[in-house]
């Protein structure tokens, strides 16, 4: 079974959370237009439950095995992940939009200070290196602000505090999806166990609300929104998998990017020079990260 510890892979690690971005800016394009028909639930359990059949059904064609000797912490990590996303939610439908995006995005930054102590499977980084990748780290939510540009009320302190805690969340499930990579868990297995649980989840929360009518109509925006967040979610696992977990987490800002764009380009969004200068950080803050995680060649 090939490995992916070693430096040369991180390149690859990278590529695929650029995938990833691209991919969860064109599920929010769906998710906003989706949403002037269904309640965040429902679009939650569409997006999980698409990927959940295409997962089964690709376990049974090629008869892979579903036992996972860390299912504990495949339950966890699929816990842990939907919790996250229910708080995300939270705080989108009690917050500004850009206000609770910018909170989620602070994954990252709860990650950096979680990996010295969660993740030890990687090539240790000199001092130099771990505070460059913490410098790019905090540089690239400054950016996510500046592109953002959030506005805060007194009043909405506790809702937002709900929305930290899905940042936080987030970075914990990144952290488990990290170590069953690094344990040999393959990427399809980890997005199958999460999928289910956030399928079944959701559908329950479903059934103690008012279910939307489904129309022929919907069909072309829900199956965007599960494709895309299928493909999304496995090039996320790899990316974890296979990249340094703090260069691919600053690289999850390019998700920021990819939607700002499609906001230019599809409902004619006009964006200020503030947040043109937070797409710029975003970008280098993506750069250099990669960069710093490289091994300094021997004297």
């Amino acid at each position: 079974m090939p490995t992916f510890s070693h430096p040369r892979h991180w390149k690859l690690g990278s590529l695929w959370m650029l995938v990833a971005g691209l991919g969860f800016a064109i599920m929010g394009a769906f998710v906003k237009t989706g949403a002037e028909r269904f309640s965040s639930t429902e679009l939650v359990f569409y997006r999980s439950i698409f990927g959940f059949i295409t997962i089964a059904c690709m376990v049974y064609w090629q008869g892979k095995p579903l036992k996972s000797p860390m299912l504990r912490k495949q339950m966890s990590r699929a816990l842990i992940g939907f919790t996250a996303l229910l708080l995300f939610f939270y705080a989108i439908a009690h917050l500004p939009l850009a206000t609770a995006i910018t909170l989620n995005y602070t994954s990252p930054m709860f990650l950096a200070l979680f990996s010295p102590w969660l993740l030890n499977a990687e090539q240790p980084l000199s001092r130099w290196q771990q505070n460059t990748l913490n410098f790019c780290v905090i540089s690239g939510f400054v950016g996510v602000t500046l592109l953002l540009q959030p506005r805060w009320e007194p009043d909405l302190w506790l809702t937002a505090g709900v929305g930290l805690l899905s940042g936080i969340g987030a970075a914990l499930a990144y952290v488990h999806v990290k170590q069953l990579g690094v344990s040999g868990e393959p990427d399809w297995r980890t997005v199958f166990y999460f999928t289910l649980v956030c399928s079944v989840a959701s559908g329950a929360l479903m059934l103690n609300t008012e279910i939307t009518t489904l129309h022929w109509q919907d069909l072309p925006l829900l199956l965007g929104l599960g494709i895309s967040a299928t493909i999304s979610q496995l090039a996320l696992t790899r990316a974890y998998r296979t990249g340094h977990t703090l260069t691919v987490a600053s690289l999850a800002y390019s998700t920021v990017v990819f939607a700002t764009l499609i906001g230019v380009f599809w409902w004619g969004e006009h964006l200020s020079w503030l947040e043109y200068a937070g797409m710029l950080l975003i970008m280098l803050s993506g750069v250099i990260s990669s960069r710093a995680s490289s091994p300094r060649p021997s004297a």
